[in-house]
């Protein structure tokens, strides 16, 4: 075996990466090219990320499970800062320079509110933002060197107060260079500029430099305040310097001492705990680092932390120590709370560290069930961990219990270097180790406080009984007492449940498709459910030992009268005819229940396993392990929901009486729709309907509506009910992982077909095949939403998809009031009895109606599908009229026309989800109902004259579209589609919105309508340049239609050079004039060569305006006299 290089024992803390926050990244759409984070902060509860967007996202650090959203129109946010001593505030500074205080209200539970904007800093990039450690105050630093502070008058203080008394920003002071990093500690605040740091004493307003040497470049500065037991002693400051330097300055601004840390700096880095690599660790010193350190944070008790464009360093500066430094490379930025750390990298990445003891981080790890991992740490901190302090961290029976979870077959290496580090723990003879070789390697033990060994049995090298067991078992009886919660049972396990993601996600369409339904646990098991795994796994133990004991105790005869008496039992129902009937009813129930109950055992014990494995962080980043997983589930449902199955509960069922038979098709009923939507009234009637045709067996005999040929159970026919009693946390689980296989596109248990049809290897309609197959199978299981949602995300290409689940929902609605109705031809009359039925909530249920109506009604039926709106969407809508997209045009001109047109684009703005639909409506609107192309667009590509006069049938949709606010390339890519079709008025709209003013000005003279730069809509031009090249193509145009028109006519336009409408030489030099004055555009037309184009109308023009200027100024100045007389009597 190859030797491994050791950390030496001087190190006993690393970085561990326990948490990731990828998934948090990606719930928040913080993962995209488009949108990234920016900026971040951290407090005890709230961990603060600002986007590019504006948005600014607090995530509850407690779980990870409580989301706040702060939106911005000011720009990207560049700066966040939580206030550390009243977490209800909260700073924010955008690019455009403003700063913006926001109170949560998060006590009195109201909504969040700006309570104020600074616009102190406007046009300036704000570089650094810091609270008061007691009051209510912000500072502000900007890349000029100016530093404000914003006092802030809460809302406690009240409204009145904040109506008479204004608190205006007070300037601390403007230093000679940018602002790099400020602190605050006990009314002294620190600022850090390029060139040196200043100390401020904001109570007496008194400043000093620190030293007297400069610097040039970004150096961070730092309070470093008092520990708790240094008694009267003031705090530190520790200023960066170059070379890897730092000084050491007293409370009043005197440099004490200067600390060197480039020879220190010349170790090995440390490896950072993570679960994406494996630790490695090389022993060869590195050369020295002369490093230059842009920010000093204070960490926890007598640290500081820095980084670099390499790595982490963390120093012990008052011993003048390296604790330890490691490899992280492109850092932005670090927030630190405790010992904790946040580090934004450049790419938008968030990766949260933790400052750990390494027996401390081995614990953590072996708690989460991360064997592989903790075996490597401990391995390569082995010199640490024989220390004493380590040992009472982590005992013995630890790290055997640590070894005993390796695989000896694949992880040989790793379990020899774990067994010496074991025996320099303990000689090999000593007593301990012969009793612990006593004990079989598929036991595993732990040690208690009191002496006593606990033997725990294993099955599987990393069972969950383990896991939670161990999560119990590690801790002394103090530690216990601390972590177990004195809360009730239900209390924690509906905390528990509570969904990590808070957003809606929805993945694109060419990515793989991961939902988050499914409860994230980024932290470990709470200790109920560890203390209730190691009650189940004791029991589980004692009773097959029990069985086995008694099995080998029985007398032959008691077991064949116990054999004779289980033979006998059947035949006793059916041939005692003295038996009331009552006792005959319970003895059949009781036997046609518990062979289901025995049936379903299996089925419910792989399914808890199920969900536990893919709680697992391993499994659930990697959808190939997740698709594994559930692979290995779905045979276990096979074998119970095979269509033998379903005849054999038939068989059964004839057996038992018609009143029995309906008692427990309805309570079937009942506990698969236990978990959907809330059951209205037709659907009440639905479960009648069913309940009186249970002759049916309640499985659809409906054949395919596509008419794909499907092999395999029920090819052609729906499940919509269970074929037996499930239990309702049994179903719930169920529907969870029935749901999850059908969004990972596992649709067949094993590995050779299944394996196919995940990874997409399929072709597209063997795949759809399996797909229709798969819903048509279970969909009694299926969460009919999100099922919904995956189809129109993921499946848009296979048509065949949806209307298998049309298919279905119509199955399950074949027997409602509405279904019965549209036999008849009023669409009235069905139309109400739906509106009857509501509400309707979200339920997928409607969608059958909806498509019923249309088949039968067509385009009409859609229009008054709008008052179903928000339970109807236009997705919807899309898919149910994909062959005809007019219909769906008319749909959503109509529903968005239904709302005042102060709500239309709030409305339009929430049903572009995702974003991408806004081009394809966009697309679908200008191509139907428009003019032709070729009566728009030229064989140049340029408009025709008044070709934005034509009428559009949707031209207010177009506008809403391409009005609402969107990102530079989506306004490219409409403005694109506009020109394209021929559509002026929007291209010229996103012309000018793009700041293409040139080309907006070449398109106007094109259209040949003086309105549309003299009009209310209209862009006049703004400089002098515009005019002269607006002048210019007037006189190219003027000189083009003179030389064509002897042969061309008036075909293209009716109206003559001279016209007023018309954009002449003449036209544009009288807006000219009425623009700037006739006193100065005649000097610009002789400066363009334009005074012999001009006619007799023009100088009469500006004569009167010349006139019209005359009087004017007389009528102000006469104005003014009249104004000083009145104030002159006024003073006399």
């Amino acid at each position: 075996m190859a030797s491994v290089p050791v950390i030496p024992d001087s190190y006993n803390h690393v970085l561990a990466e326990l948490e990731c926050l990828d998934l948090l990244l990606s719930a928040l759409r913080l993962d995209s090219s488009r949108l990234k984070c920016t900026c971040i902060d951290v407090s005890k509860r709230w961990l603060a990320l600002g986007s590019s967007g504006g948005g600014l996202n607090l995530i509850q650090k407690d779980g990870w499970k409580q989301r706040l959203f702060l939106t911005h129109k000011e720009g990207a946010i560049s700066r966040v800062a939580c206030c550390l001593h009243n977490e209800d505030y909260i700073a924010v500074a955008t690019s455009q320079g403003l700063v913006i205080v926001w109170e949560l209200n998060q006590e009195r539970r109201g909504k969040p509110e700006r309570i104020y904007v600074s616009s102190e800093h406007k046009g300036r990039k704000v570089t650094a933002l810091c609270w008061d450690t007691a009051a209510l105050r912000v500072f502000v630093g900007d890349h000029v060197g100016k530093v404000s502070a914003i006092k802030i008058n809460t809302s406690k203080q009240g409204k009145a107060a904040a109506t008479f008394v204004m608190f205006p920003v007070q300037i601390i002071t403007t230093v000679d260079s940018r602002v790099v990093q400020l602190d605050y500690l006990d009314g002294r605040l620190l600022i850090s500029s390029l060139t040196r740091t200043y100390l401020c004493d904001t109570e007496r307003e008194k400043f000093w430099k620190i030293g007297n040497k400069e610097r040039d470049g970004e150096f961070g500065a730092c309070f470093f305040p008092a520990g708790k037991n240094s008694g009267n002693q003031q705090p530190l400051i520790y200023c960066a310097r170059p070379g890897s330097r730092m000084w050491e300055v007293n409370f009043d601004g005197e440099v004490q001492s200067t600390h060197q840390f480039k020879q220190l700096l010349s170790s090995p880095p440390l490896p950072v705990v993570t679960l994406r690599q494996d630790p490695h660790y090389t022993g060869s010193s590195c050369s020295p680092q002369s490093l230059s350190f842009p920010k000093l944070l204070y960490l926890t008790e007598h640290c500081v932390v820095t980084w670099t464009e390499r790595g982490i360093y963390i120093f012990l500066p008052q011993s003048l120590q390296v604790l330890l430094w490691s490899e992280v490379k492109d850092i932005q930025d670090i927030a630190v709370h405790k010992s904790e750390l946040f580090c934004l990298h450049t790419n938008g990445k968030v990766v949260h560290l933790s400052l750990l003891l390494v027996d401390r981080c081995i614990e953590r790890l072996m708690r989460r069930g991360f064997w592989t991992l903790a075996a490597r740490v401990s391995c390569l901190f082995q010199n640490s961990i024989v220390s004493c302090r380590a040992r009472k961290n982590l005992p013995l029976d630890k790290l055997e219990h640590l070894k005993s979870q390796l695989d000896a077959s694949t992880q040989q290496d790793l379990t020899a270097q774990l067994e010496e580090l074991i025996a320099k723990l303990e000689p090999l003879d000593s007593a301990c180790s012969s009793r612990r070789s006593s004990i079989s390697s598929r036991e595993s033990f732990s040690v208690l406080d009191s002496g006593i060994y606990r033997v725990i049995s294993r099955r599987g090298s990393q069972s969950d009984e383990d896991s939670c067991s161990l999560h119990s078992q590690t801790f002394s009886e103090d530690e216990r007492l601390k972590e177990f919660p004195a809360h009730h049972e239900d209390e924690q396990l509906e905390l528990e449940n509570v969904s990590h993601a808070s957003v809606v996600v929805e993945a694109d369409r060419n990515e793989t498709f991961l939902p988050f339904s499914i409860p994230l646990s980024f932290r470990s098991p709470s200790p109920l459910v560890s203390l209730q795994a190691v009650k189940e796994s004791v029991s589980s133990f004692v009773r097959k030992t029990t069985e086995k004991i008694g099995t080998l105790h029985i007398s032959p005869e008691s077991r064949g009268k116990h054999e004779a008496k289980d033979d006998e039992q059947l035949p006793e129902l059916t041939l005692n005819p003295g038996a009331s009937p009552q006792e005959e009813k319970e003895s059949e129930h009781q036997n046609c229940q518990l062979p289901e109950e025995e049936r379903l055992r299996d089925l419910k014990t792989a399914t808890e396993e199920t969900i536990a494995k893919l709680q697992d962080p391993l499994v659930l980043l990697e959808p190939q392990c997740m698709r594994r997983v559930l692979q290995e589930w779905l045979v276990h449902l096979e074998e119970k929901f095979s269509k033998e199955h379903s005849a054999l509960s038939v068989n059964k069922s004839k057996a038992v009486s018609a009143e029995d038979q309906q008692a427990v098709l309805q309570e079937n009923l009942q506990v698969a729709l236990a978990d959907r939507d809330p059951v209205d009234k037709e659907q009440s009637g639905i479960l009648e309907d069913c309940i009186e045709n249970t002759d049916e067996t309640c499985v659809s005999k409906t054949m395919c509506e596509n008419g794909t040929d499907v092999t395999g159970p029920l090819a052609c026919g729906f499940r919509v009910s269970p074929p037996c009693v499930i239990e309702p946390d049994v179903l719930k689980g169920l529907v969870e992982l029935i749901t999850l296989c059908f969004e990972l596109h596992v649709f067949s248990g094993g590995s050779g077909e299944a394996e196919e049809s995940s990874e997409g290897n399929l072709p597209p309609a063997a795949s759809g095949t399996l797909t229709c197959r798969f819903m048509r199978s279970y969909f009694f299981l299926l969460d009919l939403k999100r099922v919904k949602q995956c189809i129109i995300t993921t499946c848009a290409t296979s048509p065949n998809i949806w209307e298998t689940y049309i298919a279905g929902l119509k199955e399950i609605t074949s027997h409602s009031p509405v279904a019965l109705a549209m036999e008849s031809e009023d669409m009235l009359k069905i139309l109400k009895l739906l509106h009857d039925l509501g509400p309707w909530d979200d339920s997928p249920l409607l969608l059958a109606h909806a498509q019923r109506l249309y088949e039968k009604f067509g385009e009409t039926a859609l229009r008054p599908l709008i008052k179903f709106h928000p339970s109807i969407l236009p997705s919807d809508i899309k898919q149910l009229c994909r062959n005809d997209p007019a219909h769906f045009l008319a749909y959503l001109d109509s529903l968005v026309k239904s709302k005042p047109e102060d709500k239309r684009p709030f409305l339009l703005r929430s049903l572009l989800q995702p974003e991408s639909v806004r081009l394809d409506w966009l697309c679908l609107a200008v191509s139907h109902d428009a003019p032709q192309r070729a009566n728009t667009v030229d064989e140049e590509g340029n408009p025709r004259p008044q070709s934005h006069l034509f009428t559009w049938g949707y031209s207010q949709l177009i506008l809403l579209l391409i009005k609402l606010p969107a990102d530079f390339v989506m306004k490219e890519k409409m403005a694109d589609i506009c020109k394209s079709h021929g559509f002026w008025p929007g291209y010229l709209f996103l012309c000018l919105e793009l700041d293409r003013r040139i080309e907006a000005f070449t398109n106007i003279v094109h259209l040949d309508d003086l309105s549309l730069l003299n009009g209310e809509d209209g862009s006049i031009p703004e400089t002098i340049e515009e005019w002269k090249f607006v002048l210019h193509l007037a006189r190219n145009r003027s000189t083009a239609f003179h030389q064509h028109s002897p042969q061309n006519g008036n075909a293209v336009s009716n109206k003559g050079p001279s016209c007023p409408d018309c954009i002449t030489v003449e036209n544009v030099a009288l807006l000219l004039a009425k623009a700037i004055g006739p006193n100065r555009a005649l000097p610009l037309l002789q400066e363009c060569g334009l005074t012999l184009e001009l006619s007799e109308r023009f100088t009469g023009v500006c004569e009167i305006l010349r006139i019209a200027e005359k009087r004017q100024r007389a009528l102000i100045q006469s104005m003014l006299e009249r104004c000083d007389r009145f104030l002159w009597s006024q003073q006399a």
